[in-house]
C-alpha cells in the first residue's frame, strides 16, 4: 500500500478551509488544467456528509482513470474522508484533516493511501511514475488552495474576473479573508432582494 502525506498552513479560519474542502467538487481546482480532472457528485447526502457519491476522473500521465467515492467519515472543523467504492485500484482512500491555529489560522493535512492493481507490476509503475505524479499533485494542489482563500491566488475558473475584482475589494474594504468577503457579498445581494419584495 502506497501512502502520500501533505499538509500547510493556510491564513484563513479553520471554518472556511473545512467549508471548501465539504465540496468534492472542489478536488478538480487543486489540480493543473493539463489533467482535465473533474469531480462529480453523483449522491449528494446529508449536506455532502456521510453518504455522498462522487465521481472522478481525469488525465493521469496519458492514461485516462475514473473511480467513485463515497464519503465515510464526516468530522465538521475535523476531518473528511472518502473511500473508492469502484474503479482501477485495489483501494483508495483520502483523509483530509482540520486543526484550528489560531482565529484566522488553520492546518490542513491530506492523506492518500492506495493499493495498486496488477500485483508486483502496479507496484512497480507506482514506485517509478505515479507516485511521484500524485505527490507533487497534492502538494501543488494545497498551495492552490492556500492561495485562493488568502485571496492571493488565481481567479478560481468558475467566477468572471469583474466579479473577482469586486470580491478583492470588498476583501480590502471588510479587511477579511476571500471567503468571508463572498458571504458578506451574499448576505448583501439577499436583504437587496428581500427589500425590493
Amino acid at each position: 500500500m502506497t501512502v502520500i502525506q501533505k499538509s500547510i498552513e493556510i491564513n484563513a479560519p479553520v471554518s472556511e478551509v473545512f467549508t471548501y474542502f465539504a465540496r468534492p467538487e472542489h478536488m478538480a481546482d487543486q489540480f493543473p488544467e493539463n489533467m482535465g480532472l473533474s469531480v462529480i457528485p453523483v449522491e449528494v447526502k446529508n449536506g455532502f456528509g456521510v453518504g455522498t457519491i462522487f465521481r472522478i476522473s481525469g488525465d493521469f500521465d496519458g492514461k485516462k482513470l475514473e473511480w467513485d467515492c463515497e464519503t465515510i467519515d464526516y468530522v465538521p472543523m475535523r476531518k473528511i474522508v472518502a473511500k473508492m467504492i469502484e474503479g482501477p485500484f485495489k483501494s483508495w482512500q483520502i483523509t483530509v484533516d482540520f486543526e484550528e491555529l489560531g482565529e484566522k489560522k488553520s492546518r490542513t493535512g491530506m492523506t492518500v493511501e492506495y493499493d495498486m492493481p496488477m500485483g508486483p507490476l502496479g507496484s512497480f509503475m507506482d514506485k517509478v511514475k505515479l507516485k511521484k505524479i500524485a505527490e507533487r499533485g497534492m502538494e501543488n494542489g494545497l498551495y492552490r488552495v492556500k492561495a485562493l482563500l488568502e485571496g492571493t491566488g488565481s481567479i478560481p475558473v468558475y467566477i468572471t474576473l469583474d466579479a473577482y475584482r469586486h470580491i478583492l475589494k470588498e476583501k480590502e474594504k471588510l479587511n477579511c479573508s476571500v471567503s468571508e468577503a463572498i458571504v458578506k457579498i451574499i448576505q448583501q445581494s439577499q436583504q437587496q432582494h428581500t427589500v425590493k419584495a
